[in-house]
């Protein structure tokens, strides 16, 4: 039996004796808030609006955010007052700290409704949740259902939209603290960072137009330097003149990642987890967007004010499918083909050096203010 399915065993096991016993009446309004997931990191930044709209509704009460232990240090600043705490799906012995943290009055769980259970386990008397998980046991938990939204919005707005009220004010600058980080060989001067790595390789740019980004930067005056993740070195080695450049592919945790990004005159990165993390230190950010399309991954309404621009070719004949967290949303477009369906991502490809100059131009040294 693998480990993630006896972390699984044990979190149906006691979620399972908890209901069947019963948890008593939530407080209303909620004085303890739980929101419990291990989402990719990119969605786990995202949950910020649906924090702060959680925070402006219940200024008193107790938010403890739950996440992929390796998240943890990045929240570590307590945004909107939210304790994160760490868990692996993979490890069952860090179920243990989970245990302790509960009862909660209220839940909020974002896109899979597995982690009812996990709520459920930890001790929430209310759980929401979308409806229309079609996996029936993973509703069985939940005690309100929100529908999804009719109306097309950004990733971010649409999860918080299982919070009823008005939406939260827009982010603004050192809403999020920055984290503590170990010192690192930063660059001096102003420099651009260029992001190459991607949670798939269908976000992934072309390495000559990342090289010929790059030269056009350094002629404006700018410093780049390339970031990828662990494992995702080989990206930047492929862009021709790449080797003339400071590289800190697979070389920064988290934190220091954030102040890379955060001292950049300009961070360029595919949809992926880098551009969030840039827009909450409030970098400009310039994002290519491909499978995901730049309504559902993009900036939406709570992260409206940070600096940057999103690049895409909209509408792009193959992003066409409208399914999300399993459900069909009738107003999404989006692509979740693998390699074997499409070999190459046009909807990256097709996007040229020059489009992603025009958005940069703002931020660039020379620039009108």
């Amino acid at each position: 039996m693998s480990s993630r399915t006896r972390t699984w065993l044990a979190i149906y096991a006691r979620a399972l004796g908890r209901m069947a016993r019963g948890e008593g009446p939530a407080a209303d309004p909620p004085g303890r808030i739980l929101l419990p997931h291990h989402s990719l990191l990119g969605d786990t930044i995202l949950l910020a609006a649906c924090v702060a709209k959680l925070r402006a509704r219940h200024p008193q009460a107790e938010i403890v955010h739950v996440m992929p232990r390796a998240f943890v240090p990045l929240f570590s600043g307590r945004p909107w007052g939210a304790v994160p705490v760490g868990w692996s799906a993979r490890d069952p012995e860090s179920l243990a700290a989970l245990w302790d943290l509960g009862p909660f009055d209220l839940a909020i769980v974002n896109g899979d409704n597995r982690f009812s259970w996990l709520a459920r386990a930890i001790g929430a008397r209310r759980v929401v949740a979308f409806s229309g998980d079609p996996s029936a046991y993973k509703n069985w938990p939940v005690t309100d259902f929100v529908a999804m939204p009719d109306t097309p919005m950004a990733w971010s707005d649409l999860v918080s939209t299982l919070v009823p009220g008005d939406p939260a004010e827009p982010y603004s600058r050192g809403q999020w603290p920055a984290p503590p980080f170990r010192p690192y060989d930063r660059p001096e001067g102003d420099y651009a960072v260029l992001h190459v790595g991607a949670s798939t390789p269908h976000k992934t740019w072309l390495a000559d137009r990342w090289a010929a980004l790059a030269a056009a930067l350094e002629a404006r005056g700018l410093r780049v330097c390339w970031s990828a993740g662990p494992g995702e070195e080989a990206l930047v080695a492929a862009i021709p003149g790449s080797g003339r450049q400071a590289s800190f592919a697979g070389r920064l945790d988290l934190p220091q990642l954030w102040d890379l990004v955060g001292r950049a005159k300009l961070v360029v990165t595919g949809d992926t987890s880098v551009a969030h993390i840039s827009r909450a230190a409030f970098a400009p950010t310039v994002v290519i967007y491909g499978p995901s399309g730049p309504v559902l991954g993009g900036a939406g309404r709570f992260w409206a004010h940070c600096p940057g621009a999103g690049v895409a070719i909209d509408p792009f004949p193959c992003r066409d499918q409208d399914v999300l967290f399993k459900r069909h949303v009738t107003w999404v477009r989006r692509c979740s083909r693998g390699p074997s369906e499409c070999p190459a991502p046009r909807c990256m490809h097709e996007i040229g050096v020059e489009a992603v100059l025009t958005a940069a131009a703002p931020y660039l040294p020379g620039s009108p203010p």
